[in-house]
């Protein structure tokens, strides 16, 4: 079993930046991949960004490629992802998952945090 708890959301202005965390534990956390995905309301949960936890292989969707960095810290068993030059699209409810692969499938995933509320005011 995996526990994820995020934090770091909030209001933002467009243009700023916010660094999100996911704080990941449990007997077997390191054995998976840790991904972003994001929800606006009415939509798809999106993916984001995946690492593996030695930070040497990462992926994004193009929607935030240049803008968002997904990082790791293993001293800290902490997943980061700072995201800069928000836009107001980028609103939704930002989630960490773990996952057996470095993917976008989100059917790939096998535990999730509860979710944390971006917003991007115009």
């Amino acid at each position: 079993q995996v526990q994820l708890v995020e934090s770091g959301g909030g209001l933002v202005q467009a243009g700023g930046s916010l660094r999100l965390s996911c704080a990941a534990s449990g007997r077997t956390f390191s054995s998976y991949y840790m991904g972003w995905f994001r929800q606006a309301p009415g939509k798809e949960r999106e993916f984001v960004a995946a690492i593996n936890w030695s930070g040497g292989s990462t992926y994004y969707a193009n929607s935030v490629k240049g803008r968002f960095a997904i990082s790791s810290d293993n001293t800290k068993n902490t997943v980061y992802l700072q995201m800069n030059v928000l836009k107001p699209e980028d609103t939704a409810v930002y989630y960490c998952a773990a996952s057996r692969a470095v993917t976008p499938n989100r059917s790939w995933y096998d535990y999730w945090g509860q979710g944390t509320q971006v917003t991007v005011s115009s």
